[in-house]
Order: structure tokens, then sequence, then C-alpha cells
């Protein structure tokens, strides 16, 4: 029972050394220092900063000499400084307790002795994870291991599997992200080899943009000397040409001044000596046009075996360099006249035409029909004198017709008051027509009434058939057509009655629309007043044509004689006579709009 108890402690005892030995791993630093760093899962992770500084070749059991004691001194207070130091500067999360240090240091010299080469009792070596039955027992003397059931075992190398499990993945992981680092490290090895590459070709490129830019400046500062030279040859010859061109302008305006002065001349010499030098100047024309036609007839002939023969000469050695070099002859284009080179040639021809006559007129000698000065002198005192006269009766004319114009607006302005006064009259006497005419209606009225009963009966009958159709014609307008045979009472009595609706019908209508159907009537009324008004002057006008075409054409008739005339009488007032009636203003409306 107590060696089985053993077993059992030996096994945990080997289970704890194996979960906390993966924890650590050792760190070598420089300076001939050796530091245990706990794993991410451990609790003592922080225990970097606590370093165990051993120096090799050295007795640890041995007394330090006493110069040696104070450097020792004085190291240990500069790491503690330095733990002190790497201890404010980590994170919360990194930081771990004291209790945690010490757990860290026992479990770090645990680790070193495990791994310290051991010998047993026969001299064989054993490896580092093995220990001592005797060390074992030792360990384990004090410490109070309590009974565990076979689930918590089981529990426990479960969690020991996924702890190694863990780790595992973890270092796989590890693993993957150092090759990936490593191949990204060659990646951007070959990037930074392509980068240097690309900016070696860059600096080349912008050494030739360089040697070529300042080949393109020389280039440029050439061209630009050129242009200065080809810009001041041009001034230069502009000024030639501006300076030709004045005294081309100045000889032109003297060649004017001179052919108006010939022109003058030949105008002032008489027309026979004119149609003379015309004839003349015809005929020269004529010889010179036959002449210059002969000329280019001469001129095509000789110069058609001319080309004839070079053409052929041009063929021949064309195509004895084509067979010498052993290539297919080409055909020899033809040079088709065009309808532009024609008419260049014709504006040629004729501006070459205009040019020898104006340079025969200029070559001949001009011919001029005063041979001495004082012929012309006498000639320009006889036309002065003639155009004196002439600006005289101008000036007379001109005050005669300054004296008649004056007259006439004199008897314009004068006809314009008496047509002014006329027509003023003429209205005058036309409302006074108006107004006689409108009596003698009204007057003609009184008389037919008054004297109905002694008219005859076929008189009387014809003016009850004329009322009768009056009476239906207003009878149709106002009622309406019934289709009954009514006499004329009672249409009249209709209409009466129609009259009396329509006045009762008034005193309801506004006043506004009653005003706007007056205006209405009124308008049409005098629009039917105005179109009778056209049609009687248009009548009259008629009237009048057809009695003037009359006229025109009667035959005309000498009077002998002399005419008859009536001893003239002297002027006699009208005496404008207002004849009283008992017609009122409405009545007389009334009658006017329904019998007339």
């Amino acid at each position: 029972m107590q060696t089985r108890k053993c077993g059992i402690q030996s096994f945990i005892f080997e289970i704890v050394l194996k979960m906390s030995s993966p924890q650590l791993s050792p760190v070598i630093h420089a300076d001939r220092q050796v530091m245990a760093v706990p794993s991410p899962r451990s609790s003592a992770k922080s225990l970097e900063s606590e370093p165990v500084v051993r120096r090799k070749g050295t007795n640890p059991f041995r007394m330090p000499d006493n110069s040696s004691i104070f450097v020792l001194r004085n190291e240990e207070r500069e790491r503690r400084k330095k733990e002190l130091e790497e201890q404010h500067r980590l994170k919360v999360h990194e930081k771990v307790t004291f209790a945690g240090r010490m757990r860290a240091g026992g479990a770090r010299q645990r680790k070193k002795v495990l791994e310290e080469p051991q010998e047993d009792g026969d001299g064989d070596a054993r490896p580092p994870g093995a220990l001592k039955p005797a060390w074992m027992a030792a360990m384990m003397k004090d410490r109070n291991i309590d009974r565990e059931s076979m689930s918590e075992y089981i529990s426990k190398k479960r969690e020991m599997f996924l702890m190694e499990y863990s780790l595992e993945v973890k270092k796989q992981e590890i693993e993957r992200l150092e090759a990936t680092a490593t191949s990204m490290e060659k990646k951007l090895r070959e990037a930074e080899h392509f980068l240097e590459e690309d900016s070696a070709m860059f600096d080349e490129f912008l050494k030739e943009n360089d040697r070529k830019s300042v080949a393109a400046i020389k280039m440029a500062e050439q061209e630009t000397k050129l242009k200065l030279e080809k810009v001041l040859e041009i001034k230069r010859l502009s000024a030639k040409i501006v300076a030709v061109k004045s005294d081309i302008s100045k000889y032109e305006d003297n060649l004017k001044e001179y052919t108006l002065y010939k022109d003058f001349l030949f105008k002032l010499s008489p027309p026979e000596w004119q149609e003379q030098q015309r004839a003349r100047r015809g005929r020269l024309q004529q010889a010179r046009a036959k002449e210059r036609e002969k000329d280019a007839e001469k001129a095509a002939v000789s110069k058609s075996p001319n080309r004839s023969s070079t053409g052929e000469k041009s063929a021949t050695g064309q195509r004895g360099s084509l067979l010498s070099q052993g290539l297919p002859p080409v055909r020899e284009a033809k040079r088709l006249p065009t309808p532009g080179s024609t008419e260049l040639q014709s504006d040629k021809l004729g501006k070459a035409s205009e040019t020898d006559d104006d340079s025969s007129e200029y070559e001949d000698e001009p011919a001029l029909y005063f041979t001495d000065p004082q012929q012309l002198v006498d000639l320009l005192t006889e036309l002065e004198e003639q155009n004196l006269s002439l600006v005289q009766n101008a000036c007379e004319t001109e005050e005669t017709l300054e004296e008649f114009r004056k007259v006439m607006e004199v008897t314009r302005k004068e006809m314009d008051s008496e047509s002014a006064e006329l027509e003023k009259q003429l209205e005058v006497m036309t409302s006074a027509i108006q107004r006689e005419q409108e009596k003698v209606a009204e007057l003609e009225l009184r008389a037919r009434l008054y004297s109905f009963g002694h008219l005859k009966n076929e008189d009387q009958d014809n003016m009850l058939h004329t009322l009768r159709g009056k009476v239906e014609e207003v009878h149709r307008c106002c009622v309406g057509d019934t289709g009954a045979n009514l006499s004329t009472l009672q249409m009249l009595t209709n209409i009466e009655s129609r009259l009396g609706e329509l006045m009762e019908r008034m005193e309801t209508i506004p006043k506004d629309r009653l005003q706007m159907a007056e205006k209405a009537k009124e308008r049409e009324r005098r629009m039917r007043m105005r179109e009778e008004k056209l049609h009687q002057q248009k009548q009259l006008q008629e009237d009048r044509i057809r009695k003037a075409l009359e006229r025109s054409q009667a035959e005309n008739k000498k009077k002998v004689g002399k005419k008859l005339m009536t001893r003239s009488q002297p002027l006699s007032r009208k005496l404008n006579v207002i004849q009283k009636t008992d017609f009122s203003d409405k009545e007389r409306e009334d009658h006017l709009f329904f019998f007339t």
C-alpha cells in the first residue's frame, strides 16, 4: 500500500513537471546572461524582467574578493534598477505579483535541475527529464497529497491533452506565420530589386530626356535664329513692296489724271474727228488680234514636235531603266485638261489681250486734234462764256421757280382755307337738308293720313296692300311666323301684346344689359345706314362713270355762235323757316325706325 502511494505520488509529480516544463522556454541574451521567459498561458508571463545571472566557470560557493564585492553590489544595484524600469514600462496585463514571481523562480530552478545531466549509481547517464526516486521521495515528503478520483484524473488528462493540442496548433500557426513572413520578405526583396532596376531605368530615362531636351533647345535656338533672319528678310522685302506699291499708286494717279485730260481733249474735239479715231482704233485692234492668233498657232506648231521628241526620249529611257532592273513597264499618265486649268488659261488670255490693248494704246502716239495751244485757249474761253450764260439762265429760272413756288404756296393756302370753309358749309347744308328731308317725310305722312279719304279705290288698295306687307314683316320679326292667315288688325293686336310683354320684361332686365342691347341696336342701325350710304355712293359713281363713257363715245358737235346766257341774278339769302309740328321727338324716332 505504501509503495502504491509512492508510485502515485511520483506519477503526479511527473505530470506536474510535464505540465510546467512546456510553459518555460529559455531565451539567451547577450552579455552572457540567461533569462527564462514564461509562455503566454502562464500567469508568470512578466518574468522576462527577472533574469538569473550566472557567470560561467565560477564557483558559487567560493568567497569573493574584497574588491569584487563592491562590483557585485553595483551590478546588483544596476540590475534591480533596470528591473524596476522594465516593470514600470510593462503594461497592466503583463505585470505579476510577488507570489507569481516566486512560483516562477521555483519552477525555473526545477527546470535547470532537470536539464542538468545526471548519473545513476552504476555510472549510466539518464535523460534530463528523469528523476531519482530518492529525490522524488525527498521532494514529495513534506507535500500534502490528497486522494483523487478517476474522473478527476481523466478530466486533468483531458485538460493536459487539450493544452498540448492547443500548443501544437499555436506552434503550427507560428511556423505558418514564419513561413509567410519569410515568403513576404522574399517578395519584398524581389520588389526592392525590381524597384532598384526601375529607378535605374528611370534615371537613364531622365538622362536621355535631358540629352534630348538639350538637343531640342539647341535646335530651337537655331530655328529661332533662322526665323529671326527670315523675319528680317520678310520685313525688308515688305518694305520694298510697300515702296513699290506707293510708286505704283503714284503713277496710277498720274495716269488717271492724264487719261482724264486726254478724255477731256477728246470730247472737245469735233464729232467727225472722234468717229475717225474710233474707226482707226478698231482697225488696229483687229490687226493686233490677228497677229496674236498667228503667233499662237506658230508657237503651238513649234512646241508640239519638241514635246513629242522629249516624250519619246523619256519613255524610251524609262523603259530601258525598267528593263535593266527587271521591272514591268508603267503606263504613262495622260494629263487631261481640267476645267479649272481651262478657266485659268482663258483668264490669262483675256488679261493678256487687255494688257495688249492698253499697251497698244500707250505704245501708239496719241493723236490730238489741237495742234496749237491757242486753239484750246480760244475754245475754253468760248465754253466759259457759254457756261456763264447758262449759269445766268439757271439763276433766272431758279428765281422764277422760287416766285412760282411762293405763289403756289399762297394759292394752296387760300384754296385750303376756302375748301375748309366750303366743307363746313357743306356739312351745315347736308345737316339742313337732312332735317328738311325728315320734315318732308313727316309732312308727306300727315298728308297721306289726311288725304286718305280723297284717294281713289285703286290707290287705297295699293296703300293697304303695302301697309299689310309692312305689318306682316314686323309681325314676323317680333312675334314669329304662326302659319295662320291673320288679318292686319289681328297682327297689330299681336304686335301690341308682344310690345306690352317686352315692356314688362324690360323693367325686370338690368340696366347695364339693357344699355348694352340698345347700343348694339344703335350700332346695327348705323351700320345699315352706312351700308345704304355706300351703296348710294357706289350707284352714283357708276352713273357718273356711265355718263362719262357716253359723253366720251358721243360725237362732238361744233357749237356755232355764242352761247345764250341769262342775266345773272343777285344772290338771295335763304331763310330757314322752322315749322312747328305736333310730333314729339320720340314719335318721330319710332316712325323713322319702323316705317323707313
